[in-house]
């Protein structure tokens, strides 16, 4: 059975458009009510979201078809999404759902859900759930309502557990940081962990308002980041996106890090100071260079599709710890079950710290092939993978790319687009060759 609602993510769209909207929420929290009654008597999941207006809408419809199945509901109000995987795994309570569209505009919004480990659902529980939507509903009555009650200390919970990531041997004293929560879910966690352990916090993307989330701030938009550091002088600039899953980082030049860098650093890090790494998980978009450095640390380095959940698999199936994506999602399994902005963001400044090298000469033997990615917009329908002009020109890239580059085409699992990318060791000719390919659609 295919799914229809849920894709790479968990269920996201448009506010106000079908399924993003009340009535849809209250039958899918019924329907995952149901699908938990099967294994569980009496379940209790836990709610957060980001800072969308929208997530007012999303919560009270969830919380009330949770309800009207028996299921007891806590509700955290924001949280970053790797919060609630943690509160739901140290609560012992056997799901946790986040209301969040991530990156996307505020206009967007959606819903994903955690296992009792905190980790992310596996497909067949995503069709049980599509399933129990087509059923007709089950209500209960009043003796077998389900309950609500609001966690009030649940981004305090969270907080300590960032910080006890962070080598206890280890402070950020005498260091800068800008700290860019998106103006998202972790607006008032961020800033206090990295002010805990001894950083001078300055802060941006700290103020929502229901409706700024990501607009030109965060993970997703650097610049507003690399600004900053540079005004204010700091040693480092952190950059979270809205649910604060993703991470980007900036050093005190200005000189932005992506996910393939930081994922190698960490990796470095390991080895030098926590003994052998058997390998590290990245995506089809890993930088080819990032491939070959890890090669050349004995560190084997295996490709899942695109999207954190394909890399935690990888790692899961291998016993691995370390894998993420260039987008800035990184996994540590031995600190967190799921990716985590912040927690990543320690890593890395611990591996500064106790190296005591500046990150730039961290990644000095490591210089990226330039890559371009074009974002085409397709109609509803779009049958590009049957586009004989796409197919030719693709393989006559390829061609011309042998040895010294490669090319990847693939859908969106969020949105409407494919995304055409072209990796090689000369930039024009990375640009010129993406361009070539997605003329063609």
């Amino acid at each position: 059975m295919s799914r229809t609602y849920f894709g790479t993510d968990g269920i996201r769209g448009r506010v106000g458009t079908s399924p993003i909207t009340a009535d849809f929420m209250l039958r899918l929290g019924h329907a995952v009510g149901r699908v938990l009654r099967r294994t569980v008597d009496r379940p209790s999941v836990l709610i957060g979201k980001d800072t969308r207006i929208s997530g007012y809408m999303i919560e009270s419809a969830l919380e009330a078809g949770f309800v009207s199945a028996g299921v007891d509901v806590m509700l955290s109000g924001p949280l970053p999404t790797p919060g609630v995987a943690y509160l739901t795994r140290a609560l012992r309570l056997d799901l946790g759902v986040v209301i969040s569209a991530s990156h996307n505009p505020f206009g967007d919004n959606g819903v994903k859900f955690f296992s009792a480990r905190g980790e992310k659902l596996p497909d067949e529980w995503e069709r049980a759930v599509e399933s129990a939507l087509s059923d007709p509903p089950n209500w209960q009555d009043s003796t077998g309502l389900g309950k609500a009650t609001r966690l009030d200390d649940a981004s305090g919970r969270y907080v300590e557990f960032c910080k006890s990531t962070f080598s206890s041997d280890l402070s950020l004293k005498g260091l800068k940081l800008v700290v860019d929560a998106a103006h998202g879910a972790a607006y008032h966690v961020a800033p206090d962990v990295f002010h805990e352990l001894g950083a001078n916090v300055v802060t941006i993307g700290c103020s929502p308002d229901g409706v700024n989330i990501n607009a030109g701030v965060g993970a997703t938009a650097p610049d507003a980041l690399v600004a900053a550091v540079l005004e204010h002088h700091a040693d480092y600039g952190v950059a979270l996106d809205g649910d604060a899953d993703r991470l980007q980082l900036v050093d005190g030049a200005g000189r932005l890090y992506n996910g393939d860098e930081l994922l190698y650093v960490m990796t470095a890090d390991r080895l030098a100071y926590m003994g052998p790494v058997p390998g590290v998980a990245g995506t089809l978009m890993t930088n080819l260079a990032v491939e070959l450095a890890l090669q050349r640390l004995g560190v084997d380095m295996v490709r899942a599709k695109v999207g954190d959940r394909y890399v935690l698999e990888e790692l899961t199936a291998r016993g691995w710890q370390l894998g993420g994506e260039s987008s800035g999602h990184l996994l540590v399994l031995d600190k967190h079950t799921t990716g985590d902005g912040i927690v990543s963001a320690l890593q890395i400044l611990q591996a500064v710290r106790r190296s005591g090298r500046p990150l730039a000469d961290l990644l000095a033997g490591v210089v990226l092939f330039p890559q371009t990615m074009i974002n085409v917009r397709l109609a509803p329908g779009t049958d590009w993978r049957s586009n004989p002009n796409l197919a030719s020109e693709q393989e006559a890239v390829t061609r011309e790319l042998t040895g010294r580059g490669r090319v990847l085409i693939r859908p969106s699992g969020t949105e409407p687009l494919l995304r055409v990318m072209v990796e090689a060791d000369d930039a024009d000719v990375a640009r010129k060759a993406a361009e070539r390919i997605a003329a063609t659609l």
